[in-house]
């Protein structure tokens, strides 16, 4: 909830009229978007690869993880030097800057001619990734009128997981040419079309407003105010300027203190719940879960299409009804979904009986991810922190989300290689510590104001 500004005489009060969609707003928040959609398919992309990159690299278990988490260690870094290049350079400019690297990472791994250019090149598209993840749901949610700013940066996340699904089909469609000992080229390379479309786009659109406001550039942020179809662009500046101004006051205040105990649990544990999830072994790994299965690899990439599709389809449900259902519903039924359908693949895996039965569990299993710690984990981490350390707190829960993530792509493949069961007895079980957790800690943030909400915390920490 904002406080009320008082509007400058040069302005005029707030039309009661539905806000106007301009051009400009809509081709911005699409541009920024595709952000998300690269940030999927980069992070996916390496699913379709693992076989054939374990025999032209003879990978072990061990490098395998090291191979795929590259990329992820790159991330942890770039969201930490997202935000400072975002306020340096210009959330646009720095989004041109990740656009470039996705693209360099692409080409890099096409034509890597050993494994350690390989792993460079990964790591290359992890910074893009990361700073992504940061810059694009600042941008879009700074170039947004109020009315419309959650459903635009709620379409960013959204195609988060357009791209993975479209990861997964453009590896099929790859390997349906038999390209042989060099199909993992051509998959990793695919990421580079769209990040060239990426860059040519960002420089059709405007700079972000709050970053003018910032760099005391006033008459250009009143003007992007005006094209993006604030009704009222010199008041809605008005408010920026203050805002600002706050954030500026407020900006020493530390995160690890006595009163912030419960937010920091709050979203540490979320992350690390997320991760423990097995979501990402599951994603990053999904053609060989199905072919220790038995599949073969033209059955396991149409598979792969089913589970993305899920997830689509699923997140999209999930953010219908997030607002009406709330957080905490939504995390113990996905707890409930998710220990099921984990323990039955542990079970297949465990007693190599009744394999046709895992890809409705791994759809099962997505289904209830993405409608519950998917849709989530990153609304609820933005609503648990006061004002004053709300970035330092999203900082961390983000920093926990991409070390976790990357430390489970590198122990996924060695604790598979000793039995593919274990993994998945693993997850089942942190979903129910997650059950409980929620259950008895998790407070409710749905329909809370953050003011309230912050009042809330402090009364409970």
């Amino acid at each position: 909830m904002q406080t009320a500004l008082p509007v400058p005489l040069d302005s005029k009060p707030h039309s009661p009229q539905p806000l106007p969609v301009t051009r400009t707003l809509v081709i911005s928040g699409l541009v920024a978007a595709l952000g998300g959609l690269l940030f999927g398919f980069d992070t996916a992309v390496i699913a379709g690869a693992t076989h054939s990159l374990t025999r032209v690299f003879s990978l072990t278990a061990a490098t395998l993880g090291v191979t795929v988490s590259s990329a992820l260690w790159g991330t942890v870094v770039g969201a930490l030097l997202g935000g400072y290049a975002g306020e340096r350079f210009g959330r646009r400019d720095s989004l041109r800057i990740m656009a470039v690297l996705y693209l360099i990472s692409a080409i890099g791994c096409a034509l890597a001619g050993n494994w350690y250019f390989l792993l460079v090149s990964r790591i290359i598209g992890g910074l893009g990734i990361g700073g992504s993840s940061v810059l694009g749901p600042m941008y879009i949610a700074e170039i947004s009128p109020a009315r419309l700013r959650g459903r635009m940066v709620g379409f960013f996340q959204f195609n988060v997981v357009v791209g993975i699904l479209f990861a997964y089909f453009s590896n099929y469609l790859i390997s349906l040419t038999k390209s042989g000992i060099n199909e993992w080229r051509w998959q990793l390379a695919a990421p580079a079309l769209p990040s060239l479309i990426f860059l040519f786009l960002l420089f059709a659109i405007p700079r972000s407003p709050r970053w003018l406001v910032a760099k005391k550039r006033f008459g250009e942020a009143r003007d992007v105010l005006a094209k993006v179809g604030e009704i009222n662009p010199q008041g809605e500046l008005a408010q920026i300027i203050e805002s600002v101004k706050l954030e500026e006051r407020l900006s020493g205040e530390k995160l690890f203190t006595r009163s912030h105990r419960l937010p920091i649990f709050l979203a540490v544990t979320i992350a690390i719940f997320c991760q423990f999830s097995g979501i990402n072994a599951v994603l990053y790994y999904l053609n060989d879960i199905f072919s220790a299965a038995g599949a073969s690899a033209n059955s396991g990439g149409i598979q792969t299409i089913a589970v993305g599709a899920t997830n689509l389809v699923f997140t999209s449900l999930a953010m219908l009804v997030i607002d009406k259902v709330g957080r905490r519903i939504l995390l113990l039924i996905g707890s409930v979904g998710m220990a099921a359908t984990l323990l039955g693949i542990a079970l297949i895996f465990k007693t190599q009986m009744h394999r046709e039965l895992l890809v409705w569990l791994l759809i099962g299993y997505c289904a209830s991810f993405s409608f519950s710690l998917g849709a989530v984990i990153w609304v609820y981490m933005s609503e648990v922190f006061p004002n004053g350390v709300r970035a330092k707190g999203q900082t961390l829960g983000s920093l926990t989300h991409w070390m976790m993530n990357a430390i489970i792509a590198i122990a996924f493949p060695m604790l598979a290689a000793r039995s593919s069961a274990y993994p998945f007895l693993f997850f089942a079980a942190m979903m129910v510590v997650q059950f409980f957790v929620v259950l008895f800690v998790y407070p409710e943030t749905k329909n809370v104001s953050l003011e309230d909400m912050q009042l809330k915390m402090s009364t409970t920490s």
